[in-house]
């Protein structure tokens, strides 16, 4: 029987309508004589509302006592899905992320996978039994409970799927695929075919809210094919997948806009060898995933280093930053809030000139300021003021002719 694992965002599985719904649709695709694993993330707004309880109960909860309080999110999701199949006359099997033999490092809230034992589910699936496994979650060596951190419900799918060697991994969400950009923002986007892993990495990383890097990095390292869908019609939608030559014909394949990222400046540190090593040590000893960087042209023995980070880091990077300021001879931490990050993404920038010129000219005749730029082999972004960022996501797409087929 073909394999194929799916998975369920948290707008699929809002309320008990849309899980009924979702049951509907898995009963088809079991009833077409398929072996189905299906992952669940917590119903839509439920980790963020447990997330604003335990912070006006303290500012700085505990991470292990965050993972056990946001680990319920899904753990409800599994079982009321598993309900409602059965009410439908399907067997089917609820699985926490530990009963799934999902096993991660001792970072608690941003854990990563080590290994899963796929031997429960494999049994469970050769008895005919529909899986429904909580995404989002993992338990360590310790047998503690650990989350993935954000996207992690899309990595427990595609983790799943490499270990399980499934036929097909179909993420349904709340679009029907990846666009060239937001098409809440640009009305003139479209849906993408097929698109790279590095492509849809590149966006997923400059802020494209369709999938999260990790995920779409662990379907590359274990070649897993995987389809974003939407879960509100049977359209087909894009299959992300390594990339094949005709898509380098294309320069640029899309527009990304990051509104989550602040702007951190360490003013005046000490212009000598080892003082970013300092700063960017303690930003990775607290486990903050640091993007940009820009250091300027040292002047009188000192310098300024400016990066940005995810805004829900901002207040740990500047606590961890403080106790290494005296080392690096720091004067100042400066947050800067109100920007955004601008990003055009494509695997034909490595065989063309001139991208970077045509996006810099299209934005500086809109009137928008660059902060900072930073580029990879396909990838160009800036920084921006973030009251700007929708206008400069419509000028860049009008800029290399996405609207055209």
């Amino acid at each position: 029987m073909p394999r194929i694992v799916q998975k369920y965002g948290g707008t699929s599985v809002g309320d008990v309508d849309r899980i009924k719904n979702v049951a509907a649709r898995i009963k088809a695709f079991r009833d077409e004589g398929n072996q189905l694993v299906v992952v669940v993330s917590a119903r839509a707004g439920v980790t963020n509302e447990l997330l604003a309880r335990a912070r006006a109960i303290t500012a700085w909860p505990s991470e292990r006592e965050l993972d056990q309080l946001l680990s319920i999110g899904e753990q409800e999701t599994i079982a009321l899905t598993a309900m409602a199949l059965q009410a439908i006359g399907v067997d089917a099997v609820s699985y926490t992320g530990a009963q799934a033999g999902i096993f991660t490092d001792k970072h608690h809230t941003k854990a990563k996978i080590k290994t899963i034992d796929a031997r429960p589910i494999e049994k469970d699936l050769e008895a005919g039994k529909v899986i429904i496994v909580a995404g989002f979650q993992g338990i360590n060596d310790e047998g503690q409970i650990t989350t993935l951190g954000r996207g992690g419900s899309d990595l427990t799918a595609i983790a799943l799927a490499a270990a399980l060697k499934a036929d097909k991994c179909e993420i349904y969400t709340d679009v029907d695929g990846v666009y060239t950009a937001d098409p809440r923002v640009v009305k003139t986007a479209r849906k993408l075919d097929e698109i790279s892993y590095d492509e849809m990495l590149e966006l997923a990383s400059a802020g494209s809210k369709v999938m999260q890097s990790r995920s779409v990095e662990f379907a590359k390292k274990y070649g897993v094919i995987f389809e974003v869908r939407s879960s509100f019609n049977t359209n087909p939608g894009t299959l992300v997948k390594e990339e094949v030559s005709y898509m380098e014909q294309v320069v640029v394949r899309g527009v990304a806009v990051d509104k989550d990222q602040v702007k951190i400046v360490v003013s005046n540190i000490l212009d000598r060898p080892g003082s970013a090593a300092k700063v960017f040590r303690a930003l990775a000893d607290a486990n903050i995933i640091v993007d940009m960087i820009v250091q300027n042209v040292g002047h009188q023995g000192v310098a300024n280093l400016t990066f940005t980070v995810p805004q829900g880091d901002a207040a740990n990077a500047v606590k961890s930053l403080r106790a290494i300021l005296a080392d690096v001879g720091g004067g100042q931490i400066t947050v800067h809030e109100q920007i955004a990050k601008l990003s055009v993404v494509g695997v034909g920038m490595k065989t063309h000139s001139g991208v970077a010129a045509q996006l810099f000219q299209a934005l500086a005749e809109a009137g928008i300021n660059i902060q900072l730029i930073s580029t990879s082999e396909i990838k160009i972004s800036v920084v921006i003021a973030l009251d700007r960022a929708d206008e400069a996501a419509r000028v860049a797409h009008a800029a290399f002719g996405l609207d055209k087929v």
